[in-house]
């Protein structure tokens, strides 16, 4: 075999193995959803574009800033409620086509291989864990493990990075992509300890909080096989003790 033929064969070999099950878990979420087969995917995009622009104008900065912007010194009611349209306020200063790729990216592959519902739970799960660390994180001040300056309280805790490691986490756990589940947790910790800034350590927090819900999930889907195998187990020894009641019962002549 030459040398080329053999080197393509030895790809095609890794990629089937590192993604081949996500492949065709996402081609199945597409024929099963039909078209828009991502419609969350995509309302989720438009929304980071719209308020980009909307932020971006006079009038709507500040209508924006009290909708969707998240800050540690907000009192704790009003960061959560303005935490669901957070997620979708990225920062003004970035271009917007790299928060909206990612979105598109990884929530569409999200969404047709872990389903909507699933996506939408990670997503916030993650979000409002980065949020609450955020709060104690200032709190505990830059000195201690874990800590941040008082003034990241001041600074914005918006957009969808936090989601998007975090979906990538779990994708990653749930179809056994090794090596892409460890490129993407190694680059945000090299991120965390190279710039240690809030947007770094928030996505530690959102790996913890991906692996925290795969490992739950996995144990209580366990945990429901073993009760379902216990039970059924219980009801064929009920049938046998009664299959050997009536065997035993003496018959009474009619």
């Amino acid at each position: 075999m030459p040398w080329s033929a053999a080197i393509r064969s030895g790809v095609r070999t890794a990629a089937e193995r590192e993604w081949g099950a996500l492949a065709r878990a996402m081609r199945d979420g597409a024929r099963r959803n039909g078209f828009p087969a991502i419609p969350m995917t995509l309302a989720a995009t438009l929304a980071i574009v719209l308020f980009q622009l909307w932020q971006r104008t006079s009038s709507g900065a500040g209508i924006v800033e009290r909708l969707g912007v998240v800050r540690a010194s907000l009192p704790l009611g009003v960061e959560l409620a303005r935490t669901p349209l957070s997620l979708f306020v990225p920062a003004p200063d970035l271009p917007v086509w790299g928060a909206a790729a990612q979105v598109l990216v990884v929530f569409g592959i999200a969404e047709l291989s872990l389903g909507r519902l699933r996506t939408l739970g990670i997503a916030y799960a993650s979000t409002v864990a980065a949020t609450m660390y955020a709060r104690q994180a200032t709190e505990m001040g830059h000195g201690r493990l874990f800590g941040l300056p008082y003034a990241a309280e001041f600074g914005r805790d918006t957009g969808p990075s936090v989601a998007v490691v975090a979906l990538a986490i779990c994708i990653a756990w749930r179809y056994r992509t090794v090596v892409t589940g460890l490129l993407v947790g190694g680059s945000m910790l090299g991120e965390a300890l190279l710039v240690p800034n809030l947007a770094g350590q928030e996505h530690l927090v959102a790996i913890l909080t991906a692996l925290t819900l795969c490992v739950g999930s996995e144990l209580l889907h366990r945990q429901a096989q073993r009760t379902g195998a216990a039970l059924h187990a219980l009801e064929g020894l009920d049938d046998g003790v009664e299959s050997a009641d009536s065997l035993l019962r003496p018959r009474v002549p009619h």
